[in-house]
């Protein structure tokens, strides 16, 4: 049987057919991940209204990708308390926000409660917001930092409010790979390792794969591949598991990997539209139109995926590395972009609960 019967037939591609997805033409690739896409989610583009927070920049990891991080003799650095987190908080949901995304660097100089204790604040005083905080690389810090167990520290994320769980940490989980980039940093076993501990506790979160600096094709169908591994298993145990899948391009400014060959359209859409057609247990594909600004990101709505993500408000980890997200988007200007493609504008909670249809 030929690669695109396989397709259609909804066979899954083997490693090395997987791989050869990528010398198909542009066009024929997308319209096959399209048709998955339609079949899925119809014509429907989600986002929602969510406001990303940042709490502290101090980071005790190197990342040599990363352009976010500080550290502590950098001017830069930064720590917010408590207070200045909830007034952030107080003025968004003004603004009819419904999800909180809370990630920040791993600081050295604060206590565990530091980082938990927000979250129950803001329950407490808004017990309708969604909260998305702590990535698997921070769970991983806590666990290592005061020797709870993931187990612990998942229990303690539950107990304090954290309602799903952000997908950053993952990068690239070849570990020669995460050797040059991020060392220090929890490794794929590990962070394949948490997500599972999560959605064994019923809850759902985001897997992302970080793309376009030092890895190779190859590396991104393994990375996929283990994600699609997980979420069998989330789906044969009937809990949690991974809502949708969302492929970063890395941005190149600011950090210390220097690359010079940076990636095209071509093959920013060829790598979403091979997620779509290999994940066929996830049901969203996100195109973060922060790490792929907003107009390539609708282009790839078509390209089989069906999310851009959420207003945001204010971006500060892509665009420190030149992304131009710094100020978020609005939910007009996602409408009108959405409608005059052809698709259906359609804001979403936080786990893909319709809410409106424009």
């Amino acid at each position: 049987m030929n690669l695109i019967g396989k397709i259609k037939d909804g066979k899954r591609l083997n490693f090395d057919e997987a791989l050869s997805l990528y010398e198909m033409d542009l066009f024929e690739l997308g319209c096959i991940a399209n048709d998955i896409r339609q079949k899925i989610n119809g014509k429907k583009v989600y986002f929602n209204a969510n406001r990303h927070i940042n709490p502290t920049n101090l980071c005790a990891d190197v990342c040599q990708f990363c352009a976010f991080s500080s550290h502590r003799k950098n001017e830069y650095a930064y720590t917010m308390t408590h207070e200045e987190i909830m007034k952030i908080v107080d003025e968004t949901v003004c603004r009819g926000t419904k999800e909180i995304h809370i990630v920040s660097a791993h600081n050295p100089n604060v206590s565990w409660q530091w980082y938990l204790e927000i979250f129950k604040k803001i329950k407490e005083k808004y017990p309708f917001l969604h909260v998305k905080a702590m990535t698997a690389a921070e769970v991983d810090y806590l666990h290592r930092k005061y020797g709870f167990s993931y187990e612990e520290v998942l229990d303690k994320m539950i107990e304090y409010g954290v309602d799903s769980m952000p997908g950053g940490g993952a990068e690239i989980f070849d570990e020669e790979v995460r050797k040059k980039i991020c060392k220090t940093k929890v490794s794929s076993q590990d962070w394949l390792k948490v997500h599972k501990l999560w959605h064994k506790k019923g809850r759902e979160s985001n897997a992302t794969m970080l793309f376009g600096h030092i890895e190779e094709r190859k590396h991104r169908i393994d990375h996929i591949f283990r994600i699609r591994d997980l979420q069998d298993e989330a789906l044969k145990n009937e809990k949690g598991g991974f809502n949708a899948f969302i492929p970063l391009v890395y941005q190149r400014e600011n950090n210390y990997l220097k690359i010079d060959d940076y990636l095209g359209a071509q093959e920013i859409l060829k790598t979403v539209a091979i997620s779509r057609i290999l994940l066929d247990n996830i049901k969203h594909i996100k195109a973060y139109w922060a790490t792929m600004s907003l107009k390539l990101a609708m282009v790839a709505q078509e390209f089989g995926c069906d999310d851009l993500d959420g207003t945001i408000e204010k971006e500060s980890i892509q665009s420190s590395a030149g992304a131009n997200s710094k100020n978020g988007e609005s939910i007009k200007d996602f409408i009108d972009l959405i409608k005059s493609s052809n698709l259906i504008p359609v804001e979403r909670d936080s786990l893909y609960n319709e809410l409106k249809t424009y």
